[in-house]
């Protein structure tokens, strides 16, 4: 968590933290996190969507567990020592984290070029970049993702 508000403090707001959501490059703004973690053990809920993972205690308090790629309608994030949960910051929603396939580290987005507008259909979904390698990578506007009635409805039917 230090070093995550450490890396806030020192880089400007052009600096998004990179991460793997299935097989696509996404950006997350660094005040949206209020800390990233590897993935300690989930406890399912029943009757739940499949993409609602369930609850995870991190140091004594209950995070709710949504798996990114899954609610964003792709496969799951498999086990693995490389995938990380994001605690969403509390100024958005309390005790809630995102788990995503991997960290990628910063990327400073005045050095990649817009290559696409964000999706007026997914209020979540923001500019789509290009880096100078090619690679795409889509802005995650997380206080807009936690606002969706489909992410704040967890249970199935």
């Amino acid at each position: 968590m230090a070093r995550l508000k450490a890396l806030s403090a020192t880089h400007s707001a052009a600096s998004k933290l990179g991460i793997q959501v299935g097989d696509a490059n996404w950006l997350v703004d660094l005040t949206d996190v209020s800390e990233v973690v590897p993935v300690p053990p989930i406890a399912t809920v029943p009757l739940t969507q499949r993409w609602f993972r369930g609850v995870t205690n991190i140091r004594g308090n209950l995070f709710s567990v949504v798996d990114l790629p899954g609610f964003l309608g792709g496969e799951s994030v498999p086990a693995s020592m490389t995938s990380r949960l994001l605690l969403i910051h509390s100024r958005h929603i309390l005790s809630s984290a995102l788990l995503v396939n991997r960290m990628l580290g910063l990327r400073n987005v005045t050095e990649m070029q817009e290559a696409g507008a964000a999706d007026p259909d997914k209020p979540w979904c923001g500019v789509i970049w290009k880096d100078s390698q090619g690679k795409e990578w889509r802005e995650l506007r997380i206080a807009e993702l936690v606002q969706q009635a489909p992410f704040l409805q967890v249970g199935s039917v």
